[in-house]
């Protein structure tokens, strides 16, 4: 691919038949306004999307664009990577908030207090994506972090909101902590990243797993794997947009309206007819966000 495709666009995808949801995807970091890519995403048969918190702005911000938009629903949280920041700060300013410097238990405090607010919101359907990522924070930040998502699952459950859960390197620390405090009764593992293995325990759990566009990657035929066994009522689609590009257009900027790229390589890898399993993620996401 010649580099200047990677700021292309991607084609619009051949319309999916049966409307479905982008269960996680990121507005606020997107090129187009909101309206472009709800418009973009409708005209392919993607008619709702799952607008996901990463930080107190990024959750207020999610808060007000699903009261704004019908075909937008909300969640909120700290990002597992943004609780040490808070914690121990950020000199680098590698988040969006700039340079910070440690603001301490009391800091994530305060902070974890607005998101327990904005989960009382009516048009916030989820608390989210909160866990555990081994990848980015070193073993200075895990205790910040675990706090942090022990805190998030007692607000879900307490506002019966649905969890969402970012897991990178971390599954059996994330699935022990879900059983030490006891899982909300919906929870959904986002960009689902375990194997088959996982897979049947997220099953047996009754957790619902999300699959992006890594699941169309060459390499990662794992997450096929796990996709094949997962039970149909527990699959949700996602872009996570602008991440995770599905292939043929790995490395340009995702957005809703590529969610049937996806949605016909999950449909391949379990033998399911495209509209059969447009019909089921579509019912899941609702079911699983209780909209």
């Amino acid at each position: 691919m010649a580099p200047q495709d990677k700021n292309t666009p991607p084609p619009l995808p051949e319309p999916l038949r049966v409307a479905v949801a982008d269960s996680h995807t990121h507005l606020d970091m997107q090129d187009s306004s909101v309206e472009e890519a709800l418009a973009k995403a409708a005209s392919v048969g993607v008619t709702t999307v799952v607008q996901v918190g990463c930080d107190l702005a990024g959750s207020r911000w999610a808060a007000e664009t699903a009261a704004a938009h019908d075909s937008v629903h909300a969640t909120v949280a700290l990002h597992p990577n943004e609780a040490p920041r808070i914690v121990l700060g950020d000199p680098d300013g590698w988040s969006r908030q700039g340079a910070r410097g440690p603001g301490g238990d009391s800091a994530l405090d305060e902070a974890l207090a607005e998101i327990d607010r904005l989960a009382a919101l009516p048009q916030v359907r989820g608390v989210g994506e909160t866990g555990l990522d081994y990848f980015r924070t070193g073993p200075e930040g895990m205790a910040a972090q675990e706090a942090s998502f022990r805190a998030h699952i007692e607000i879900a459950k307490r506002h019966g909101k649905a969890l969402v859960i970012h897991d990178r390197e971390a599954h059996d620390d994330v699935l022990r902590i879900l059983r030490e405090e006891g899982a909300p009764d919906r929870v959904v593992f986002h960009c689902y990243s375990g194997d088959a293995e996982m897979a049947k325990i997220c099953a047996a759990a009754g957790y619902f797993m999300s699959f992006a566009g890594n699941v169309t990657f060459k390499n990662a035929q794992h997450l096929r794997d796990a996709l094949a066994v997962a039970p149909p009522e527990l699959v949700l689609v996602e872009t996570d947009a602008p991440f995770l590009t599905p292939a043929p257009y790995r490395g340009r900027a995702n957005a809703p309206y590529l969610i049937p790229v996806t949605l016909r390589a999950m449909a391949e890898v379990t033998a399911m007819t495209e509209d059969a399993m447009a019909t089921a993620v579509a019912a899941n996401t609702a079911r699983a966000f209780g909209y």
